[in-house]
């Protein structure tokens, strides 16, 4: 009965030697079954006559002769101990392992394994693991014992083909924990390709088919022959009892997605699927999937992300050349990977598909927070300037119809999104033109919508210098403007003085310029004034700490500012007929001092 003494302390550090004793006693007391003597205890204590400490945190007591009859590794470091006589300590050798397979619980399940004479403990999905990992690292080979633990575990992981698809997932999951370990004694392979034999098995994935039937051979070929010749009967039957009722080529995302980075890592690289070389629909998919369950979890890594969501990028950048995914969606992975650090080739490229197709997005596309960055606004101003470039960039090298009809659809969209963020305030008068400034003057065929964005803006900030006020006026083409526009820019209180009257110079000439038939004017007419003032509330109206003036909330329609307008319009216009009187009458009298005698009425108009 004493071969069965065996016990371990949790951090010794904390625990003082009469703590040690008493929990002695109480082992050997169980053992016993009766309140051992002082000789008893001595005794136990000779035959734990090897400590081994994982990691200076858990400490085992075990008998020395029992671990190393299974234990290769344990029985070299024994023999050097006894012939250095080092690290002896009341006739008891102590050995350091460091990074020991499944810490505590894998030594525990060993030494349950050596103490029972190979029985004890059964191994199962949930251990098999630990115990094929701690196998390895102990050597526990037949060279010592016939039906070692070694072997056991690699005759229990070779009916993998038999688990059911939970099990399998379960034993990968299993070897998070010692992953290390797991990958090279190569378990970590080997269950990757039984999982991939499942899906090959169950769905319609000729790349998945393709890569895991080589890998499933190579499996079985470390089968025994009875094994191999029944495992596909044996699939076929687990297929029609656990699947069914899965038809759809993504019934396993769900559950792979409980896995850690580098379990999915490994598949896809077994796979041949990793960085540039995806070129997969199916995997891209399940990367995206599993990347959105993980990019909301703040105790996760996001660095250790960054392979599969480099590969997702790349997955998504091959599948654009075939229209597999919409402007939208691309939007929407851009939304996604943003929260993990993907590279900058993979960022780029990504951009770079987005520009390309930008004229097919939304206004909520293009609405994309800066990620908590306040200061530099509320929403990625940056990212739509660069997105712009690349599309008036690809505009440039298309067919002059279709570039036409795309620049204009996207000069619309900018306004639209303009009006949008002109409330944000930490938004720059700069950034503000180099988002309207990007587009051509071809983008647009009146500049209404912009000078409507411009006005939001100079309500929100109204604390503007007049420096400002007449940069921002600069990206507005005045000649595009309609007449009832021009008018309200002129009134505008907020416009500099002499915006308006290059606004309305600009008018005047573009009207002497236009055909004087009377069928054409009347067109014109009709077309100006068919185009209404009609402003839409932004989104930031809407969002705590935007404080805008009720005015501009409820559409700019109250009287008190057309009243206000209607002042100022009036004294601008008095005071420029005040200024050509004076300056009329004094011409007058310069000429009659110099002799002159023609009357008045011959002088040309001067206003």
């Amino acid at each position: 009965p004493c071969d069965n003494y065996y016990c371990y302390l949790n951090n010794p550090k904390r625990e003082t030697k009469e703590e040690e004793h008493e929990k002695l006693t109480r082992v050997t007391s169980y053992k016993l079954h009766s309140t051992p003597n002082a000789k008893e205890v001595h005794t136990m204590s000779l035959l734990c006559d090897l400590q081994i400490n994982l990691d200076h945190e858990f400490t085992f007591f075990v008998n020395q002769d029992l671990m190393s009859e299974y234990s290769g590794f344990l029985r070299k470091l024994i023999k050097q101990s006894n012939k250095k006589k080092k690290n002896h300590k009341n006739g008891r050798i102590i050995i350091q392992l460091q990074d020991f397979p499944g810490g505590p619980e894998g030594f525990d399940l060993v030494s349950r394994f050596c103490y029972s004479n190979g029985g004890g403990i059964s191994i199962d999905v949930s251990n098999v693991s630990i115990l094929y990992c701690s196998s390895q690292f102990l050597e526990m080979t037949e060279i010592l014992c016939s039906s070692n633990l070694s072997l056991r575990t690699e005759k229990f992981l070779e009916g993998m083909f038999y688990w059911s698809w939970n099990d399998i997932v379960s034993c990968l999951k299993s070897c998070e924990q010692v992953f290390l370990h797991a990958d090279s004694y190569g378990l970590v392979d080997k269950l990757v390709f039984g999982v991939l034999a499942k899906i090959a098995q169950n769905s319609d994935m000729s790349q998945v088919v393709a890569s895991s039937s080589t890998s499933s051979s190579a499996s079985a070929s470390s089968m025994s022959p009875e094994t191999a010749k029944n495992r596909s009967d044996s699939d076929k039957r687990s297929t029609s009892r656990s699947f069914s009722c899965k038809t759809s080529n993504e019934w396993w995302f769900d559950d792979m997605s409980s896995l850690g980075p580098k379990i999915i890592e490994k598949l896809i690289k077994n796979l041949g699927a990793f960085d540039e070389n995806n070129d997969s629909l199916v995997l891209t998919k399940f990367l995206l999937h599993y990347l959105k369950t993980k990019v909301h979890n703040k105790s996760n890594n996001k660095l250790e992300y960054s392979g599969l969501a480099n590969t997702a990028v790349q997955g998504v950048i091959f599948a654009s050349k075939t229209a597999a995914f919409s402007c939208r969606k691309i939007f929407w992975v851009l939304r996604v990977l943003s929260g993990f650090s993907i590279s900058k080739e993979s960022r780029t490229g990504l951009e770079r598909v987005l520009g390309e197709m930008l004229d097919q997005a939304k206004l909520d596309d293009l609405l994309i927070p800066t990620g908590g960055k306040r200061d530099k606004g509320f929403y990625d101003v940056d990212l739509v300037v660069r997105l712009l470039k690349v599309f008036v960039r690809n505009c440039s090298s298309a067919e002059e119809e279709d570039e036409s009809l795309r620049i204009r659809r996207m000069g619309k969209l900018i306004d639209q999104y303009l009006r949008e963020i002109s409330p944000d305030q930490n938004l720059k008068v700069s950034k503000f033109l180099e988002v309207a400034e990007s587009l051509p003057d071809s983008a647009r065929d009146w500049f209404d919508g912009l000078f409507r964005a411009i006005d939001i803006y100079l309500e929100s900030h109204p604390n503007l210098s007049s420096e400002d006020r007449t940069k921002l006026c600069r990206c507005l083409n005045y000649k595009k403007l309609t007449l009832e526009t021009c008018k309200q820019l002129a009134k505008n209180p907020k416009i500099p003085p002499n915006i308006a009257v290059q606004a309305l110079k600009s008018q005047q000439l573009s009207n002497e310029a236009l055909p004087h038939s009377r069928e054409d004017k009347i067109k014109l007419n009709k077309t100006r004034n068919s185009r209404k003032y009609v402003e839409e509330k932004p989104i930031l109206l809407r969002l705590k700490g935007f404080e805008m003036p009720d005015k501009l909330a409820d559409g700019f329609e109250d009287d008190i500012r057309v009243n206000l307008e209607r002042r100022h319009w009036n004294k601008v216009m008095d005071h420029s007929e005040k200024v050509c009187k004076e300056t009329k009458s004094e011409v007058v009298s310069r000429l009659v001092r110099h002799g002159h005698t023609h009357t008045s009425s011959n002088f040309p108009r001067l206003c």
